[in-house]
C-alpha cells in the first residue's frame, strides 16, 4: 500500500477552492490531485481528465453500477463523484491524494475512510461569496441564489471536519492547507517505518 494520505477538501461554490488547490500544487509535490468526475458541461478553460472527467449521465451510471465510483451525489442537477481508480493512481504514486468534493460526498468518504483527513474551506463572509459568484460570470441569476442557498446548507457540516480554512487571503490560505499536509505528515500514526526503524537499533 501507498504511504501517501487521502485528503478531503470542500467548499461552497465561490469560495475559490479550485484556485487555492492550483496554488498548492505550484508550492509541493507532496500531494496529487484525485480527479472527480461529473456529468455538467466543463466550463471556459476546463480541460477533460484535469479538472474534471467529463461524463454523460450515462456513462456515470455505468461507473457506479461496475463499483468504479466510491461516492457520488446529484448537485444542482448534475453527478459529481470520486473514482476509485483516480484515488489509487495518486496513492500509488507516494503522494498524498487530495479529492476535491461536495459534503455529502466527504461524509461518504469519511465513512469508507476514517483515516481520511478533512478540510472545508470558508468564505470571509456571505456577502463576500455571494459577490464572487457574480463576478465570475458563468451562473445565471437563479443559479446565483440557487448556489447561495446550498452554500448555507453546505456550511453546516462544517463542524464534522478535521481543520477550516478561510479564504480571505489567497496566499495565507495556500500556506494553511500545505500546514494541514505537513501537520498530518509528521503524526506518529503515519510514520511507522521511522518508529521501526529506531525500535530495531
Amino acid at each position: 500500500m501507498a504511504d501517501g494520505s487521502l485528503f478531503v477538501v470542500s467548499a461552497p461554490a465561490g469560495c475559490g477552492k479550485d484556485t487555492i488547490l492550483n496554488e498548492l500544487f505550484k508550492k509541493t509535490d507532496m500531494a496529487g490531485y484525485a480527479v472527480s468526475a461529473t456529468t455538467r458541461s466543463p466550463r471556459e478553460g476546463e480541460v477533460n481528465g484535469v479538472h474534471y472527467h467529463f461524463l454523460t449521465r450515462a456513462e456515470f451510471e455505468g461507473k457506479i453500477k461496475n463499483g468504479e465510483v466510491l461516492e457520488y451525489t446529484d448537485y444542482c442537477g448534475n453527478y459529481y463523484g470520486t473514482l476509485r481508480k483516480s484515488v489509487e493512481d495518486v496513492l500509488s504514486s507516494g503522494k498524498h491524494a487530495i479529492l476535491k468534493i461536495e459534503v455529502e460526498g466527504a461524509m461518504n468518504i469519511k465513512k469508507q475512510f476514517p483515516e481520511a483527513v478533512l478540510v472545508f474551506i470558508l468564505p470571509p463572509s456571505w456577502e463576500v461569496l455571494e459577490k464572487r459568484l457574480r463576478t465570475r460570470g458563468t451562473e445565471t441569476e437563479d443559479k446565483i441564489i440557487e448556489r447561495t442557498r446550498q452554500a448555507r446548507a453546505e456550511v453546516t457540516f462544517a463542524k464534522n471536519y478535521d481543520y477550516l480554512i478561510v479564504n480571505d487571503d489567497l496566499d495565507a490560505a495556500v500556506d494553511d492547507l500545505l500546514s494541514v499536509l505537513n501537520a498530518e505528515r509528521l503524526r506518529c500514526v503515519n510514520n511507522d517505518a521511522l518508529l521501526s526503524k529506531f525500535a530495531d537499533e
